[in-house]
């Protein structure tokens, strides 16, 4: 059975990074957003990875940044049709590639968000193409960040888990996946059977997770043990070699606490099946 990282998630600001590290965290993932991706943005950037690293902290992901302007980063995204949103997209994930190759970190960029898929949907002529060009994008990406970049699932129509049909395309382009445990429970309705079966299908592929609990209705980013993801069943599922944060909405961001707390829990049902077996 995996053995569960406290696995932290901040942004570059000072007072994230100063909270998560006392916790001495062993994998952190740094939340980026728009202001990141200026010169000062990226050095800054840069320098709160040395500070993360200087910790003692080998593992460190880069979220790719989940909106520019009023848009989400939608792979989606055509390029003839909105230049500007696409060429963030591009240069971004440039950005954080090379980065992730001179720090010798990882970058995670999402397959699709869900909030504004309607929207892009419009743009094609139907699912089929929109789905195509998703995974020219992917395909794209993954070329040039080879060992350095995974692609994380989403609720939209686009690019999500537990859909036997999809799962296979996904396996068949040999993509290294972040999986979100919340996104894929509400994807199938609070199905824990769906996201069980997800989670046995994918591991192979899987390099990291977002242990996120949820009712599985809404976006909800719950504490573990307190929506309906029978972890339980979960922990055993989980690769062995693969990372993991915990993804939880903070009441205060210069404060971890709903983290190290979702932490907490999954060790004291991690040591109770230890116990049983």
């Amino acid at each position: 059975m995996k053995k569960i990282d406290l696995g932290l998630k901040a942004s570059s600001d000072p007072e994230q990074i100063k909270d998560r590290l006392q916790y001495q965290p062993n994998v952190f993932e740094f939340y980026t957003a728009e202001n990141d991706f200026t010169r000062d943005g990226l050095k800054h950037l840069a320098y709160g990875i040395d500070q993360v690293k200087d910790a003692g902290i080998n593992h460190i992901v880069l979220h790719h940044p989940m909106r520019y302007r009023e848009y989400f980063t939608e792979l989606l995204t055509p390029e003839a049709k909105l230049p500007e949103l696409y060429r963030f997209i591009e240069q971004s994930s440039l950005d954080l590639l090379q980065l992730a190759y001179d720090k010798n970190v990882q970058v995670l960029i999402h397959g699709s968000y869900s909030r504004q898929t309607a929207e892009f949907l419009s743009l094609y002529p139907d699912l089929e193409h929109a789905e195509e060009y998703v995974f020219k994008r992917l395909d794209h990406f993954k070329d040039l960040g080879k060992e350095h970049v995974m692609f994380e699932n989403s609720i939209s129509p686009v690019f999500y888990y537990g859909d036997e049909a999809l799962d296979a395309k996904i396996l068949a382009r040999d993509y290294r996946l972040a999986f979100d445990t919340s996104h894929c429970f509400i994807k199938w309705q609070g199905d824990n059977t769906k996201l069980m079966t997800a989670l046995a299908r994918l591991k192979q592929n899987i390099v990291h997770y977002h242990l996120v609990d949820s009712l599985g209705k809404t976006h909800d980013s719950l504490e573990l043990g307190k929506g309906k993801i029978v972890w339980k069943n979960v922990l055993p599922l989980l690769n062995e070699d693969a990372t993991n944060i915990f993804e939880i909405v903070l009441k205060d961001q210069t404060d971890a606490l709903e983290q190290v707390n979702s932490f907490n829990y999954l060790k004291t049902l991690e040591e109770k099946l230890d116990v049983n077996i």
